[in-house]
């Protein structure tokens, strides 16, 4: 695409294979028809519908919809003549004095063209620019995975506003986490107070997507990720440590600890009972059975079975037979690749049916794992992150490294296709609305891969067309504020959790510490500390190596305040600009500003209650006031936060993340012998 679209004020994303520019410019009719065939299968004309409601919404026109050779449009939608020589959803874009046609290898073909008008509606409103488009995309899949399971439970309106979001920028797959929030029959004690979704959620969520182009595929934890199944009464004797089943409840915890016990046959009939309940509310060919970070697989009860066969082989029996079970009624297989990467004997014994899910997040990742599979002759869909979890801030430079290279590598090595994932771990404190950046730079990619130069030209196309911002400078400004994310959310909870609740140290908290920074930042004297087993450390001292670990990026606190307050404030100034179509995000994207200043503020006081740090001045940029009232900002902000929390998502788990932020309030009032006010 020529940067002479840029230059006009108005671009496209995914950016088009090519684009030829013409003389002048195409005014929309006052009335104006949108003529859209039954023939390529929208029956409901959702695809007319969405260009006229656009217009409307842009220019305040209203326009009709009509079908047949008997209505002409000045908006035609129609198939390609050389249907065989296009792969599906291809499509070509021609904007012409006397009329606009978009026309489809297929119906995603057309979906396709669609979106690009209406991304071009939305920025030129009824005068656009005269052009030939013809594109088609790089990867065939091009997916997104959103958790909702970990803590945020979206309400049904949120999930259609999410997929009307991903339809516009060409995704073609959608695919919902789920461990424990379904409600399955007979398993109330599994999802009991999560607020799960429902049959009629996901058959209403379907035909939605579909009538979108969207495929929406089943995913359900089968193997591993059954952290809270494994706690309930009926179900804990199928876990690895079902001795562990009463332990308190952690954010930590449920990440590491959670695998079935396959030398239990019981354990099938609940992977099969999962498999099979949800299987029936799609109507997608595909499903997924993760089976991700079986992390105790042999080392609890089954460690028997493991003695005598191994664990690759235990695993990969166990992921077989669930494949054959779905492949005996009709489904293809997919699953996340990491165990078989772990152990690369089971490549060579997993079904020829099933799809590798290769999931890699490190920013600078290599291709090795890519070529991996590869080499293996197993058909693998590359999967990147948009790098939100564990924060209140998107990490949206990561999130371009990982989609970047994870895009360049699957087409290097002839992916099937991408899939962005979007998680929620330590309770999901992270809105769904930080995940745009990271989904927009996800559809680029897995349409076009390396076509836009850099990170900062990407940055300022999406904000111009997703956030109307002119100037194109609102995304820089807050990949700019998540740098001063000093102490974060993950930061947090590992502090609070070291407590067992019994006045000692949770052990397997403690042996986490060293994840939270790379190997060239830890401090060698705490490594050392954390390898000696002559004796176990206090809690205080658990916490003191916590915070020494961390001492460099909290000190950093000071002058990130002044950033974070600036970013804030240049946002305002932005979203006051842009018009209503940005005032839920820059809502949420203030409330994740101040809460992150609210954590610098709490690292800070740590350190320095623990000694890491001398005493806290205060200073211009930031007044460490008294403990008192830095208790009471925080339970303010949860407030806000939790009014957010309500704009996309049900109950769910806020209570747990409100029970987080009053844990910390608390501590800090009674810390140093502070006192409550009146």
């Amino acid at each position: 695409m020529s940067d002479q679209a840029t230059l006009k004020g108005w671009t496209i994303i995914p950016t088009p294979q090519t684009v030829q520019h013409k003389a002048g410019v195409s005014l929309l009719p006052m009335c104006g028809r949108v003529n859209e065939p039954r023939a390529f299968g929208d029956e409901r004309q959702v695809l007319a519908t969405q260009l006229a409601d656009d217009i409307h919404a842009v220019t305040g026109l209203e326009w009709d919809i009509t079908t047949g050779d008997r209505w002409p449009g000045f908006i035609t939608l129609t198939t390609l003549d050389d249907l065989d020589a296009r792969p599906s959803g291809a499509y070509t874009l021609d904007i012409a004095k006397d009329g606009v046609t978009v026309r489809g290898a297929d119906f995603e073909g057309v979906r396709n063209g669609v979106q690009t008008l209406r991304q071009l509606i939305r920025q030129c409103g009824a005068a656009l620019p005269r052009l030939h488009i013809e594109d088609q995309p790089a990867f065939e899949t091009r997916g997104y995975y959103l958790d909702v399971t970990r803590g945020r439970v979206p309400t049904l309106d949120w999930l259609k506003t999410w997929a009307d979001k991903l339809c516009l920028y060409k995704y073609n797959q959608l695919q919902l986490y789920v461990e424990h929030t379904f409600r399955f029959d007979g398993m109330s004690e599994t999802w009991r107070g999560s607020s799960p979704l429902t049959p009629r959620d996901i058959l209403a969520f379907d035909d939605y997507c579909a009538e979108r182009g969207i495929e929406l595929v089943p995913s359900v934890s089968t193997f591993g990720h059954l952290y809270m199944a494994l706690r309930t009464h009926t179900f804990r004797d199928l876990g690895e440590f079902p001795e562990t089943a009463d332990e308190p409840f952690g954010f930590i915890d449920r990440m590491r600890h959670h695998t079935l016990n396959i030398g239990d046959d019981r354990a099938f009939d609940l992977s099969c009972r999962l498999i099979d309940d949800y299987l029936q509310l799609f109507r997608s060919d595909r499903f997924n059975i993760c089976a991700d970070e079986t992390f105790d697989l042999g080392r609890g009860r089954s460690k028997p079975l493991a003695g005598r066969i191994g664990v690759a082989a235990m695993y990969a029996d166990y992921v077989t037979r669930l494949c054959r079970h779905l492949e005996t009624q009709g489904k293809q297989p997919m699953m996340w690749g990491d165990i078989a990467l772990e152990h690369p004997e089971i490549l060579e014994r997993l079904p020829e049916t099933v799809t590798l899910l290769n999931w890699q997040y490190d920013p600078q990742v290599d291709d090795g794992k890519i070529r991996t599979v590869a080499e293996s002759g197993a058909r693998q869909i590359v999967c990147p992150a948009v790098w939100c979890w564990n924060a209140l801030l998107p990490r949206i430079d990561d999130a371009w490294n990982n989609i970047t290279r994870m895009a360049r590598y699957g087409t290097q090595y002839q992916a099937a296709g991408m899939l962005v994932t979007d998680w929620g771990d330590l309770g999901h404190v992270n809105d769904p609305r930080m995940a745009i950046p990271g989904m927009i730079i996800g559809a680029q990619e897995a349409w076009n891969p390396g076509r836009i130069p850099n990170e900062a030209d990407m940055l300022s196309r999406i904000s111009r067309l997703e956030y109307h911002d002119a100037s194109g400078e609102l995304l820089d400004i807050l990949a700019r504020a998540s740098h001063a994310a000093c102490f974060q959310w993950n930061h947090l909870i590992t502090w609070l959790e070291l407590d067992d609740g019994q006045d000692g140290v949770n052990t397997g908290v403690l042996q986490t510490i060293q994840g939270l920074l790379p190997e060239d930042e830890r401090p060698d004297d705490v490594v050392r500390t954390l390898q000696d087993g002559s004796r176990a450390p206090s809690l205080a001292e658990s916490r003191r190596i916590l915070l020494r670990y961390l001492k460099h990026h909290v000190t950093l606190g000071e002058t990130a305040d002044h950033l974070l307050q600036t970013s804030a404030r240049r946002i305002s100034a932005i979203a006051a600009t842009s018009g209503p179509w940005t005032n839920g995000d820059a809502a949420a994207f203030r409330v994740a500003i101040e809460g992150q200043r609210l954590l610098n503020r709490v690292g800070l006081r740590l350190a320095s209650e623990t000694g890491v740090i001398g005493t806290v001045q205060s200073g211009e940029a930031i007044q460490h006031d008294d403990a008192v009232n830095l208790a009471e900002a925080l339970e303010i902000w949860m407030e806000a936060y939790a009014a957010q929390w309500g704009m996309t998502s049900r109950d769910s788990e806020l209570h747990r993340l409100q029970g987080v932020v009053f844990r910390v309030a608390e501590h800090l009032r009674s810390a140093n012998g502070a006192r409550s006010v009146l």
